[in-house]
């Protein structure tokens, strides 16, 4: 055991805290964060779009016209398909933040070199035409959404170190002191901001002249495809699972440490599932956002819902009693971190073992299950992590009873791993009792 407790605390420990503290990777999951609100908002327009009841789609062409599913999507396209666009802003804003200088400005011009970098036109196939026709001057949405985070991520991040670096090395116009900050802001944001987009507008012109025609076609080619294969992979998902299992054993924050390279994988195959959902379509992609979340994280990271019903239902030991009392509440909407600290799971050797198995094994049962048929594929409906089990399930795969049945077998799952530990740990926790009484 003490062998155990060095390599966690010497080693792993310090080399994950050293991740976690990565101003870059931050600025990341920031800025991706930022989105969700919007997307979660967004989503509950598109449960209402395609609600799963017998009638519903006559119902409401009857009340409100043949064009109200038109209409009612107005908000989902207002929210996915800006998701790009925010997340340039957010991640701009963050990382500039912990550079300490103007956020708000390395925002904007980090918004402004991602619009300087898309092409301003869209493709379509006229009906009846044999040739698609090219429309210029026209915002593409399809490119501010999740087909355009990677370069928005790239470019939030580059702009903004060139951006701190001109003005860290005090390459700005001053303003006499008599001049308000905000005006006196304006004007030294002028040769970061003139120097970026130069630079941005000169790659652009590179890129045009080379096969691939777009930044984004370039980054989608590149990064986005091989970073796709490994987020949509078992093999790719599995190690996301483990590496947050093992950060959260250590008491660091995995889901969000790994979350910051994995997520805007994720989030990219859960929009694509809802534009295939959206247009009546089969949905294709297995591991999303909401697949953790709903499926593999019930209860919060761990799968500790079922833990907490061990001992709320089992245990001999007051303290796991009482624990399990405390616990109940926050697990039944996934926050599991008086489990996780008041067990405590962390740095816990018997523990630490169905903490990192569980989620492995519910990820290959559920993902097999997913992949065979038996089970609906998540429909890019942005459940919020918080949703309680069975709900979640029901929802996040657009209304199918198979979803919330899926979860509950993941439950059960997670139940039979946890309790011969349990015991062993509430046996432990009892004797310590009855000893301490003895006295």
């Amino acid at each position: 055991m003490s062998g155990f407790r060095h390599f966690f605390e010497e080693k792993f420990m310090a080399a994950a805290a050293r991740v976690a503290a990565q101003r870059h990777l931050q600025a990341l999951r920031d800025g991706i964060i930022l989105t969700m609100p919007l997307i979660i908002i967004g989503s509950v327009f598109l449960i209402l779009a395609f609600l799963p009841i017998p009638g519903y789609e006559e119902f409401m062409a009857g009340t409100f016209g043949e064009q109200w599913l038109t209409k009612l999507l107005y908000p989902v396209g207002a929210t996915f398909d800006i998701m790009a666009l925010i997340a340039a802003f957010g991640i701009a804003y963050r990382l500039a933040q912990s550079y300490k200088v103007d956020a708000l400005t390395a925002g904007a011009v980090s918004v402004a070199a991602f619009l300087l970098a898309t092409p301003f036109n869209v493709s379509y196939l006229p009906e009846g035409a044999s040739q698609a026709v090219v429309v210029g001057g026209v915002i593409p949405s399809a490119l501010m959404g999740s087909k355009g985070l990677f370069v928005s991520m790239i470019l939030a991040i580059l702009s903004t170190e060139l951006f701190r670096v001109i003005i860290q090395k005090n390459l700005v116009i001053k303003m006499p002191a008599g001049v308000p900050p905000n005006v006196s802001r304006s004007f030294t944001a002028l040769i970061p901001g003139f120097i970026i987009l130069t630079a941005v507008w000169l790659l652009r012109l590179f890129i045009e002249t080379t096969s691939f025609e777009s930044l984004h076609n370039v980054v989608g080619e590149l990064l986005g495809k091989p970073l796709g294969v490994l987020g949509g992979s078992l093999i790719g998902s599995l190690v996301a699972v483990i590496l947050i299992q093992l950060l959260w054993s250590s008491g660091l924050h995995g889901a969000s440490i790994v979350g910051g390279v994995m997520g805007p994988i994720w989030l990219t195959s859960m929009d694509q599932n809802r534009l295939a959902y959206q247009a009546g379509e089969p949905v294709s992609n297995i591991f999303t956002q909401q697949f953790f979340d709903i499926f593999v994280y019930v209860g919060g990271s761990g799968a500790t819902l079922s833990l907490v019903f061990c001992m709320l239902f089992l245990a001999k030991s007051q303290q796991m009693k009482q624990l399990g009392r405390l616990s109940v509440g926050p697990g039944l909407f996934n926050i599991n971190e008086p489990v996780t600290f008041g067990m405590p799971i962390v740095m816990n050797p018997l523990l630490i073992i169905p903490f990192i198995l569980t989620p492995v094994v519910i990820t290959i049962v559920t993902y097999s299950s997913m992949a065979a048929g038996f089970v609906a594929k998540p429909a890019g409906i942005a459940v919020p992590w918080t949703m309680p089990p069975l709900f979640g399930g029901y929802l996040s795969t657009g209304g199918k009873l198979s979803g919330l049945v899926m979860q509950l077998v993941n439950m059960i799952i997670a139940f039979s791993i946890y309790y011969p530990f349990f015991c062993l740990w509430d046996r432990q926790k009892y004797a310590e009792e009855t000893s301490s009484s003895a006295k």
